[in-house]
């Protein structure tokens, strides 16, 4: 499993597509309403799938195809934000990445399109 983080706008997609050979159709992008397609090769704004975990009270769930690629935007720092679910969700987003980061192959940071491999 691969993960990657970095902030928003960093060319984490376009990074993924490029490094990993991804197409269009191999990418799910996550939303608050809905689940992962856990069959996609790569999920994309993990982010917004523990946002809603977050809103339904529950745990969001590590289990990833084995040769998975992950991104997620980094949403942990800066100004701890006011609102409680907000805070709450930057919290359980930061715990989720460090779950997937002991089990992933590598990790890798993006900032400015500049690839950091953290592991």
């Amino acid at each position: 499993m691969e993960l990657i983080i970095g902030g928003a706008y960093q060319g984490k997609r376009a990074w993924a597509i490029e490094h990993f050979g991804l197409a269009e159709t191999d990418i799910c992008t996550c939303t608050a309403e809905h689940l992962p397609d856990r069959s996609c090769r790569c999920i994309d704004r993990l982010e917004e799938y523990v946002r809603g975990c977050v809103r339904r009270g529950e745990a969001p769930d590590p289990e990833f195809r084995e040769d998975a690629v992950l991104i997620c935007r980094e949403i942990f720092s800066g100004v701890v934000p006011l609102d409680p679910e907000t805070r709450l969700w930057r919290e359980e987003t930061g715990r989720f990445l460090a779950q997937l980061s002991r089990r992933a192959d590598h990790v890798t940071r993006l900032f400015c399109g500049l690839p950091q491999r953290l592991k």
